[in-house]
């Protein structure tokens, strides 16, 4: 099963089994539960109310997927708009299928699914990425092959989890982009991160205007001047360097053909990812 695991929602239904009608059954609404490791914690009013109308003239379309938790209890794995909608618009049966699967074995794909599902706010991936790390021990590397991301992907998504609680709800209600959080964690102080982000949404900047922002909001006045006057090269290595390492990494060129290049990393994880790379 475990193989399965990165191929999203088509891995929870086998291929042989999908044409099939009797493994589609019609379960009482109210014998299904949600499921706890839900990543989804925004369900916007105008879209599922979109999700109802279309519920109650077509009924539902795309069954649910659920595993057993009892005789006649189940606990959803994969489908919560379409369960929440379909309560809304008074029906009392849904359609599902019942994927046999241990409880941890389930959570992970319930997470996983909605990740790949792609219509997560930025923080709701970030939060599932975190949970999936924790709860469930996978390493960076396992978890971008589950989720068809690559590693330095997973690690921006995680770095903005060490946003301030204002910034994190900007993002969770579409006002900053992922890219815009990027361009954020430049800044180390958090009144000024806070108050470029503050800038950045009343102005409209896009992601390259907020780069550059947010790089002259951070440090003091002659940092941001010796900033300004790097060599490009050494600037285009840099940043070559993070987007190869998913990390912030600075490279300290010094006149006598020496420097040093600095790596951080924000958790013990990311360090054995790094090590990973850097190591091989």
């Amino acid at each position: 099963m475990k193989t399965a695991l990165g191929k999203g929602l088509s891995a929870l239904i086998p291929e042989k089994n999908r044409t099939h009608a009797t493994e589609v059954l019609q379960l009482d609404i109210k014998s299904i539960i949600a499921n706890e490791y839900q990543p989804r914690r925004v369900f916007k009013d105008n879209a599922l109310n979109e999700l109802v109308a279309s519920i109650k003239e077509k009924g539902v379309i795309q069954p649910i997927i659920v595993r057993k938790t009892g005789d006649h209890s189940y606990q959803l794995i994969a489908g919560e708009r379409r369960w929440r909608a379909t309560r809304t618009a008074g029906l009392s049966t849904i359609p599902a299928i019942v994927k046999d699967a241990a409880p941890a074995e389930a959570l992970e794909l319930a997470l996983i699914e909605n990740i790949q599902r792609e219509d997560l706010n930025p923080i709701e991936t970030a939060e599932a990425f975190q949970r999936l790390l924790q709860d469930f021990n996978l390493t960076h590397d396992s978890l971008s092959r589950k989720v068809g991301k690559d590693r330095a992907t997973v690690s921006n998504y995680l770095r903005i989890l060490k946003l301030p609680s204002e910034v994190k709800g900007w993002l969770a209600e579409g006002s900053l982009s992922i890219g815009h959080a990027k361009a954020l964690l430049q800044i180390e102080n958090r009144k000024a991160l806070i108050d470029a982000a503050k800038k950045i949404i009343q102005s409209g900047l896009s992601v390259r205007e907020a780069e550059a922002f947010s790089r002259k909001s951070s440090g003091s006045p002659a940092k941001r001047k010796k900033h300004l006057t790097r060599d490009p090269q050494i600037a285009s290595l840099e940043e070559k360097m993070i987007q190869s390492l998913g990390t912030k990494v600075r490279l300290i060129h010094k006149s006598s053909k020496k420097g040093k290049i600095e790596i951080e990393y924000y958790s013990l994880e990311e360090l054995d990812r790094l090590l990973d790379i850097l190591i091989q």
